[in-house]
């Protein structure tokens, strides 16, 4: 992932999680909607947003790897 300077709003978040939800595996698309009920750093909000980006255009091997990172963000 480049490194972006936009910090991205919660409701930013939102809107991008809801976008690709149809995408994400149900678990997956959950626990992020559970991570994001509570107050979250920026640097944690940028991360989930640019991993959710344009993520129903990646092959499914990106995909994969979105989720792990996803999966070890939520860890943090």
């Amino acid at each position: 992932m480049s490194a972006c300077t936009i910090d991205h709003s919660k409701e930013d978040v939102i809107k991008k999680l809801e976008s690709q939800k149809s995408y994400l595996p149900e678990e997956l698309y959950n626990t992020a909607t559970h991570f994001l009920k509570e107050d979250r750093s920026q640097q944690a909000l940028n991360e989930l947003f640019h991993l959710l980006k344009k993520y129903d255009l990646v092959t499914q091997e990106e995909q994969h790897e979105r989720n792990l990172a996803i999966e070890k963000l939520f860890l943090l």
